[in-house]
Protein backbone atom coordinates (compact mmCIF):
# COMPACT_ATOMS: atom_id res chain seq x y z
CA UNK A 1 0.00 0.00 0.00
CA UNK A 2 1.29 3.53 -1.01
CA UNK A 3 2.24 5.72 1.65
CA UNK A 4 0.03 9.07 2.48
CA UNK A 5 1.92 12.37 1.91
CA UNK A 6 3.48 12.73 5.39
CA UNK A 7 2.11 16.68 5.16
CA UNK A 8 -1.30 15.64 4.21
CA UNK A 9 -0.37 13.40 8.16
CA UNK A 10 0.21 15.73 10.03
CA UNK A 11 -2.29 18.33 8.34
CA UNK A 12 0.49 20.99 7.49
CA UNK A 13 1.45 22.75 4.01
CA UNK A 14 4.49 22.13 2.64
CA UNK A 15 6.14 25.58 3.99
CA UNK A 16 4.95 24.82 7.45
CA UNK A 17 7.40 26.17 10.14
CA UNK A 18 9.22 23.86 12.48
CA UNK A 19 6.97 24.29 15.28
CA UNK A 20 3.56 24.27 13.61
CA UNK A 21 5.07 20.81 12.89
CA UNK A 22 6.00 19.72 16.02
CA UNK A 23 2.54 21.18 17.35
CA UNK A 24 0.86 19.37 14.54
CA UNK A 25 2.58 16.21 15.93
CA UNK A 26 1.86 16.73 19.51
CA UNK A 27 -2.09 16.65 18.79
CA UNK A 28 -1.82 13.40 17.31
CA UNK A 29 0.17 11.78 19.18
CA UNK A 30 -2.07 12.55 22.44
CA UNK A 31 -5.17 11.43 20.28
CA UNK A 32 -3.89 7.70 18.86
CA UNK A 33 -1.46 6.86 21.33
CA UNK A 34 -2.07 3.34 22.14
CA UNK A 35 -1.97 3.79 25.81
CA UNK A 36 -5.27 5.83 25.40
CA UNK A 37 -6.69 3.41 22.59
CA UNK A 38 -5.85 0.17 23.76
CA UNK A 39 -6.81 -2.86 21.54
CA UNK A 40 -7.64 -0.30 18.67
CA UNK A 41 -5.48 -1.24 15.77
CA UNK A 42 -6.41 1.42 13.49
CA UNK A 43 -5.50 4.42 16.28
CA UNK A 44 -2.12 2.30 16.55
CA UNK A 45 -1.78 2.54 12.73
CA UNK A 46 -1.88 5.89 12.62
CA UNK A 47 0.00 7.52 15.53
CA UNK A 48 2.65 4.95 14.10
CA UNK A 49 1.99 7.00 10.39
CA UNK A 50 2.24 10.31 12.11
CA UNK A 51 5.48 9.17 14.53
CA UNK A 52 7.44 8.63 11.16
CA UNK A 53 6.25 12.02 9.42
CA UNK A 54 7.47 13.88 12.53
CA UNK A 55 10.45 12.10 11.92
CA UNK A 56 11.14 13.54 8.32
CA UNK A 57 9.53 16.88 8.57
CA UNK A 58 11.31 17.78 12.04
CA UNK A 59 14.94 16.54 10.60
CA UNK A 60 16.13 19.39 7.90
CA UNK A 61 18.07 17.34 5.71
CA UNK A 62 15.28 14.61 5.65
CA UNK A 63 12.30 16.96 5.23
CA UNK A 64 14.66 18.34 2.26
CA UNK A 65 15.38 15.16 0.49
CA UNK A 66 11.49 14.35 1.16
CA UNK A 67 10.32 17.97 -0.50
CA UNK A 68 12.52 17.17 -3.42
CA UNK A 69 12.46 13.44 -4.24
CA UNK A 70 9.63 12.32 -2.27
CA UNK A 71 9.51 9.07 0.14
CA UNK A 72 12.05 7.60 -1.72
CA UNK A 73 14.42 10.44 -0.97
CA UNK A 74 14.18 9.04 2.73
CA UNK A 75 15.35 5.73 4.66
CA UNK A 76 12.63 4.57 5.22
CA UNK A 77 14.07 2.24 7.61
CA UNK A 78 15.01 5.56 9.93
CA UNK A 79 11.56 6.90 9.43
CA UNK A 80 9.50 3.94 10.47
CA UNK A 81 9.23 2.07 13.43
CA UNK A 82 7.28 0.95 16.07
CA UNK A 83 6.78 3.60 19.35
CA UNK A 84 8.86 2.04 21.68
CA UNK A 85 11.66 4.16 22.38
CA UNK A 86 12.41 6.69 18.95
CA UNK A 87 14.30 10.05 20.17
CA UNK A 88 11.33 11.77 18.55
CA UNK A 89 8.64 10.17 20.67
CA UNK A 90 10.46 10.59 23.65
CA UNK A 91 11.63 14.21 22.46
CA UNK A 92 7.91 15.20 21.80
CA UNK A 93 6.01 13.22 24.78
CA UNK A 94 8.68 15.05 27.23
CA UNK A 95 7.11 18.36 26.05
CA UNK A 96 3.51 17.12 26.09
CA UNK A 97 3.57 15.31 29.67
CA UNK A 98 5.46 18.70 30.35
CA UNK A 99 2.95 20.98 29.00
CA UNK A 100 -0.24 19.25 30.62
CA UNK A 101 0.61 17.72 33.87
CA UNK A 102 3.51 20.17 34.91
CA UNK A 103 6.09 17.99 34.80
CA UNK A 104 9.08 17.34 32.54
CA UNK A 105 11.27 14.54 32.03
CA UNK A 106 14.48 14.75 34.21
CA UNK A 107 17.07 12.38 35.64
CA UNK A 108 19.09 14.46 37.70
CA UNK A 109 18.30 17.25 40.12
CA UNK A 110 17.44 20.99 38.74
CA UNK A 111 19.14 24.05 39.00
CA UNK A 112 17.21 27.66 39.45
CA UNK A 113 18.16 30.29 37.33
CA UNK A 114 17.83 33.21 39.36
CA UNK A 115 15.41 35.88 38.63
CA UNK A 116 15.52 38.93 36.92
CA UNK A 117 15.63 42.44 38.94
CA UNK A 118 14.44 45.96 37.50
CA UNK A 119 15.90 49.64 38.03
CA UNK A 120 14.42 52.80 37.07
CA UNK A 121 17.09 55.18 37.17
CA UNK A 122 16.33 59.21 37.11
CA UNK A 123 18.87 61.17 35.68
CA UNK A 124 18.70 64.84 34.95
CA UNK A 125 19.17 66.08 31.80
CA UNK A 126 22.82 66.94 31.70
CA UNK A 127 23.71 63.47 32.57
CA UNK A 128 21.12 61.70 29.43
CA UNK A 129 23.09 63.88 27.33
CA UNK A 130 26.37 63.88 28.31
CA UNK A 131 26.42 60.04 29.41
CA UNK A 132 27.89 59.08 32.38
CA UNK A 133 28.80 56.66 34.86
CA UNK A 134 26.15 56.38 37.86
CA UNK A 135 26.40 54.40 41.16
CA UNK A 136 22.87 52.52 42.18
CA UNK A 137 21.97 50.47 45.35
CA UNK A 138 20.03 47.28 44.01
CA UNK A 139 18.22 45.26 46.96
CA UNK A 140 18.65 41.62 45.42
CA UNK A 141 18.67 37.74 46.77
CA UNK A 142 22.68 37.36 46.71
CA UNK A 143 24.74 33.80 47.65
CA UNK A 144 25.08 33.33 51.08
CA UNK A 145 28.82 33.52 51.92
CA UNK A 146 29.13 31.29 54.74
CA UNK A 147 27.77 27.80 53.24
CA UNK A 148 28.38 28.61 49.92
CA UNK A 149 24.47 28.52 48.96
CA UNK A 150 24.58 25.21 49.74
CA UNK A 151 22.13 26.01 52.47
CA UNK A 152 23.82 23.49 54.99
CA UNK A 153 25.88 24.40 57.86
CA UNK A 154 29.71 24.95 57.47
CA UNK A 155 31.11 21.35 57.89
CA UNK A 156 27.85 19.67 56.69
CA UNK A 157 26.50 18.45 53.27
CA UNK A 158 22.75 18.77 51.85
CA UNK A 159 21.86 15.06 51.85
CA UNK A 160 20.26 13.15 48.59
CA UNK A 161 16.34 13.29 49.22
CA UNK A 162 14.82 10.36 50.32
CA UNK A 163 11.56 10.98 48.50
CA UNK A 164 13.18 11.03 44.71
CA UNK A 165 16.31 9.26 45.49
CA UNK A 166 18.42 12.60 44.68
CA UNK A 167 16.27 13.07 41.36
CA UNK A 168 14.74 16.43 42.26
CA UNK A 169 11.35 14.27 40.01
CA UNK A 170 9.21 11.96 41.53
CA UNK A 171 7.00 9.51 38.65
CA UNK A 172 3.16 9.50 39.81
CA UNK A 173 -0.15 8.09 37.94
CA UNK A 174 -2.06 10.31 36.11
CA UNK A 175 -5.08 8.54 34.04
CA UNK A 176 -3.09 6.41 31.53
CA UNK A 177 -0.22 7.76 31.58
CA UNK A 178 3.08 7.81 34.11
CA UNK A 179 4.71 10.80 34.45
CA UNK A 180 7.56 12.87 36.32
CA UNK A 181 6.65 16.03 39.07
CA UNK A 182 8.77 18.33 40.78
CA UNK A 183 9.27 16.12 43.89
CA UNK A 184 7.54 18.13 46.36
CA UNK A 185 9.80 16.99 49.74
CA UNK A 186 12.78 18.67 48.33
CA UNK A 187 11.06 21.07 45.84
CA UNK A 188 13.29 20.09 42.75
CA UNK A 189 16.47 20.64 44.48
CA UNK A 190 17.25 16.82 44.58
CA UNK A 191 18.96 17.13 48.44
CA UNK A 192 17.41 18.09 51.77
CA UNK A 193 19.23 20.00 54.19
CA UNK A 194 19.63 18.37 57.98
CA UNK A 195 21.97 21.21 59.57
CA UNK A 196 20.56 24.18 57.69
CA UNK A 197 23.07 27.32 57.64
CA UNK A 198 22.51 29.70 60.79
CA UNK A 199 23.22 32.82 58.27
CA UNK A 200 20.69 31.86 55.55
CA UNK A 201 18.34 29.56 57.74
CA UNK A 202 19.07 26.62 54.72
CA UNK A 203 17.65 29.08 51.83
CA UNK A 204 21.44 29.03 50.38
CA UNK A 205 20.80 33.13 49.82
CA UNK A 206 20.35 36.37 51.85
CA UNK A 207 19.28 39.63 51.20
CA UNK A 208 21.41 42.02 50.73
CA UNK A 209 21.96 45.88 48.73
CA UNK A 210 24.50 45.45 46.43
CA UNK A 211 26.17 48.71 44.77
CA UNK A 212 26.66 48.96 40.86
CA UNK A 213 28.30 51.50 38.62
CA UNK A 214 26.00 52.01 35.66
CA UNK A 215 27.78 53.28 32.83
CA UNK A 216 24.80 55.29 30.73
CA UNK A 217 25.57 55.83 27.26
CA UNK A 218 25.64 59.60 25.90
CA UNK A 219 22.02 60.28 24.44
CA UNK A 220 20.01 58.00 26.27
CA UNK A 221 16.48 58.71 26.26
CA UNK A 222 13.52 57.71 27.86
CA UNK A 223 12.41 54.27 27.36
CA UNK A 224 15.55 52.79 26.91
CA UNK A 225 16.97 50.23 28.44
CA UNK A 226 20.48 48.69 30.24
CA UNK A 227 21.11 44.98 30.91
CA UNK A 228 24.08 43.82 33.08
CA UNK A 229 24.32 39.98 32.94
CA UNK A 230 24.31 38.19 35.56
CA UNK A 231 24.05 41.30 38.32
CA UNK A 232 19.85 40.06 39.06
CA UNK A 233 19.44 37.56 41.84
CA UNK A 234 21.44 35.02 42.40
CA UNK A 235 20.67 31.31 41.20
CA UNK A 236 20.26 28.19 43.78
CA UNK A 237 21.68 25.21 43.53
CA UNK A 238 24.11 25.90 41.22
CA UNK A 239 22.04 28.14 38.82
CA UNK A 240 23.06 30.68 36.85
CA UNK A 241 21.92 34.52 38.47
CA UNK A 242 19.76 36.17 36.37
CA UNK A 243 19.85 39.90 34.65
CA UNK A 244 19.30 43.34 36.25
CA UNK A 245 17.62 45.79 33.46
CA UNK A 246 18.15 49.57 34.23
CA UNK A 247 15.12 51.64 33.03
Amino acid sequence: MSKRDYYEVLGCGKDAAEADIKKAYRRLAMKYHPDRNPDDADAEAKFKEAKEAYEVLSDKDKRGAYDQFGHAGVDASQAGGGFGGGDAFSDIFGDVFGDIFGGGRRTRSQVFRGADLRYELELTLEQAVAGESVNIDVPTQAECERCDGSGAEPGTSPTPCATCSGAGQVRVQQGFFSIQQTCPACKGVGATVQDPCSECAGRGRVRKVKTLAVKVPAGVDSGDRIRLAGEGEAGRNGGPCGDLYVD
